[in-house]
Formats: C-alpha cells, structure tokens, sequence
C-alpha cells in the first residue's frame, strides 16, 4: 500500500477530513453535539469515553479508512499520478 503522505500533509482539507472522520462518530454514539463540548475537561471525557468503546473505535477506525483511502483507484494504493505529486494538485 503505497499513499502519498508528503502531499496529504501539505492540503489542509486532509486534516479537516480526518477531524471529522474521528469526531463524527464519536460525538453521534454519545448522542452530543460539537456545541456541547464547552471545556477541556469534558472534551478528554467525552475522548477517554470514545477509547474505552471498542464500537466507537472501530466506527472511527472505519471513516478514517474512507478518509485515507483513495476510491478512485482499485486496491490500497493511490495511483502512479498521485504518488509522483510533490504539491496538492490544483486542478
């Protein structure tokens, strides 16, 4: 499985995406919402919560994966094109 890291990291949608990816399930198990989460405290709650679950692991552990992966290619990989990109393509 090959996947161009150096050109994800360098797109700031790709971190949005994996936030999303990580709190989304987290924050519809626990049935709050992002508007609820008013101290640190009870963010590392909510956190420590979500670890301790082995479903809402595997349910982020799932939209991480659709996160990552590239559908537009078959198996793991990202295509030869993407993996010789040195910059997000802008096109």
């Amino acid at each position: 499985m090959k996947i161009n890291w150096k050109v994800r990291f360098k797109n700031p949608v790709f971190y949005v995406q994996v936030i999303v990816a990580i709190f989304t399930p987290i924050l519809a198990y626990l049935g709050i919402t992002a508007k609820d989460l008013t101290s640190w405290t009870y963010l590392g709650q909510v956190l420590a919560q979500a670890i301790s679950n082995p479903y809402v692991l595997m349910l982020v552990i799932a939209n991480l994966w659709t996160t990552i992966n590239d559908p537009t290619t078959t198996g793991l990989s990202d295509s030869t094109r993407a993996l010789n990109y040195e910059e997000p393509n802008k096109e």
